[in-house]
């Protein structure tokens, strides 16, 4: 195997490839990157049996060939390398031979047979969205999946796709985070499907904000993104996900507009006595124009206030401060609706113009009331 490739684009491929290399296993090649060298492409893959990726990167193919190496030292070694052109050539004893300048480095490679194979996927069915689109809903979305085990599914986010319009929407029990966007082009698929959390950081990771299409294939079992130059693998998750259509209230009794970056910013200074030692909701009373926030621990006590547009009566809420943060910082306009009904029934955030891009369900903390 003998192939010369630009250093920075090489080791932008080994950077992407190494997301999904195991740290330890049992499985010494799962350490590693498969590299492939075919026709004019080089190949490197990363893959620890629950996702994989692979991605192409241009190089001069002297000589085909496939074998592994250790991700974390190639990287550093690579990383450290001048800028030029790496020479690679590996002989038939799996003897590495890197140079760049005047570098120059020996290592050994694992043969390439002891990489398992990475998942085939059938595609099914297939559709695509811009980049950017992608990228946004996954990362205005990721926050709320579960880290519970015990509900599988709901560690992923579920994909539903009718009248060509994309819904993503994640739960982990206490909380809701959902995104709507346009396909960019036309299908008239119907289908629902639930990814890995795991898959999704790395798609939010891989994509850019460009306007190019990505192609999300569902297979059987399986789903595959295709981006740009890389392809994420991941086993789809089974099971019941939550009817989240029957949490989310259809009437709210108070609907009161507010600025994101000022809610935004309000919350953060009182989350200021609140940490993971030391607990607290935060106490939200709501009032004709305003809403006045306090958090107190044995660090010490805050307050501070918001302005918003109507009157919720003198309703007053508690709120996992961590919970609203992840919601507000998610949120992708500034002009938004927080609706509610009382002091046990759940905040919903809402885009202030109506057009369903987003939702956000929070539930409340229960608090004494005039504590």
């Amino acid at each position: 195997m003998k192939f010369n490739c630009d250093r920075s684009l090489l080791l932008n491929a080994v950077t992407i490839a190494s997301r999904t290399v195991a740290l330890k296993s049992t499985i010494p090649a799962l350490e590693g990157i498969l590299f492939e060298a075919v026709g004019t492409e080089l190949n490197l893959t990363g893959y620890n049996l629950k996702t994989g990726i692979r991605t192409r990167v241009d190089a001069d193919i002297l000589t085909e060939g496939r074998l592994v190496l250790n991700a974390r030292l190639l990287g550093e070694i690579v990383r450290k390398m001048p800028e030029g052109v790496v020479s690679f050539e590996a002989d038939a004893s799996l003897l590495v031979k890197l140079t760049c300048g005047m570098s120059y480095f020996e290592l050994m490679a694992i043969a390439a047979d002891e990489f398992p194979e990475l998942p085939t996927v059938d595609t099914q069915n297939s559709f695509r969205l811009q980049e950017k689109k992608l990228q946004s809903m996954i990362g205005e979305t990721l926050f709320a999946v579960s880290t519970n085990e015990s509900r599988p599914v709901h560690t992923g986010s579920l994909f539903e796709i009718a009248d060509g319009e994309l819904t993503v929407t994640s739960v982990d029990g206490y909380r809701l985070a959902q995104r709507r966007e346009k396909l960019d082009e036309e299908t008239e698929i119907a289908i629902s499907f639930v990814v890995p959390g795991a898959a999704l950081s790395e798609a939010e990771k891989v994509a850019g904000d460009s306007e190019d299409l990505a192609t999300i294939c569902l297979g059987s079992r399986h789903i595959m993104f295709s981006i740009g130059d890389t392809e994420i693998i991941s086993r789809r998750l089974e099971g019941e996900f939550l009817d989240y259509r029957k949490s989310v209230p259809k009437e709210s009794k108070y609907s009161l507009k507010a600025d994101r970056k000022q809610l935004l910013a309000v919350f953060e200074r009182v989350s200021l006595m609140i940490s993971e030692k030391y607990k607290s909701p935060v106490r939200c009373l709501f009032e004709d124009g305003l809403v006045k926030l306090s958090a107190a621990t044995a660090l010490g006590k805050a307050t501070d206030e918001c302005t918003v547009e109507g009157d919720a009566q003198g309703l007053e809420i508690g709120f996992n401060n961590r919970y609203v943060l992840d919601a507000l910082r998610a949120a992708p306009t500034d002009s938004l609706l927080l609706q509610m009904s009382g002091p046990t029934s759940p905040c919903v955030i809402v885009p202030e113009s109506g057009d369903g891009s987003f939702l956000y369900l929070i539930l409340p903390v229960r608090i004494r009331t005039g504590e």
